[in-house]
């Protein structure tokens, strides 16, 4: 008996890797080399290629494909029909098979919605890329990057808020866990209160408030 759900218009093909308490909603198909975590949803016709991973607790919404050669670690989220790639020259008449590029998405990384990924890059943990955007180079972690070609526009807390206002020490909060982050050198920031594999604790774990709610007047 299976471990996970899938709806009766998905097809998982025999041989494809999923983990217990997966679900995977219609229309969907997962090929027969593909590797899924547990406690991953895959929305409204997702498409998982062939030598694809994807890692735990991995939300993908709806109309996504993840190529092969996409690497998606735990806590990721994917927004409803972002874009991932894996050749950066595709022609028609040429197969390139054997040359698939790795696009690795790190921990806990969001995915807005109708944004592409052009193959190559690595988006680092906890970066949110911006509804629509366009990313073509590597991404540090925590980045808010929006816009095509997508620019870094600050920093977001692991809880996706961004952090402005340093202070003397150069230490910025998260308005919802109270989290303390600063820029440990150019284009690196570190939380200074939980290691970034580290898991949240149960009571960050859950939202309470509506994002608008964290907003200075």
């Amino acid at each position: 008996m299976r471990e996970y759900f899938a709806h009766e218009s998905a097809y998982v093909d025999e041989g494809a890797q999923v983990g217990a308490g997966t679900k995977i909603w219609h229309f969907c198909h997962v090929m027969p080399k593909a590797m899924i975590g547990s406690k991953c949803v895959l929305g409204q016709n997702v498409n998982v290629d062939n030598g694809a991973v994807i890692g735990n607790n991995v939300k993908i919404q709806n109309n996504v494909s993840i190529y092969t050669g996409v690497v998606i670690e735990d806590d990721v989220f994917l927004g409803p029909s972002c874009v991932l790639t894996n050749v950066t020259n595709p022609r028609s008449q040429v197969n390139r098979h054997s040359l698939y590029e790795k696009t690795l998405l790190r921990r806990g990384c969001t995915i807005g919605a109708n944004a592409t990924i052009v193959c190559g890059v690595t988006i680092g943990r906890y970066a949110f890329i911006g509804a629509g955007a366009v990313v073509t180079r590597d991404v540090p972690d925590y980045a808010l990057m929006i816009g095509n070609p997508a620019r870094q526009k600050g920093w977001m807390s692991r809880h996706g808020h961004r952090m402005v206002n340093p202070d003397k020490g150069g230490i910025m909060r998260c308005p919802e866990s109270g989290f303390r982050y600063r820029e440990e050198s150019p284009g690196l920031l570190r939380c200074l209160d939980l290691e970034e594999e580290a898991v949240l604790p149960s009571d960050l774990a859950v939202g309470n408030k509506p994002y608008d709610a964290y907003k200075k007047p």
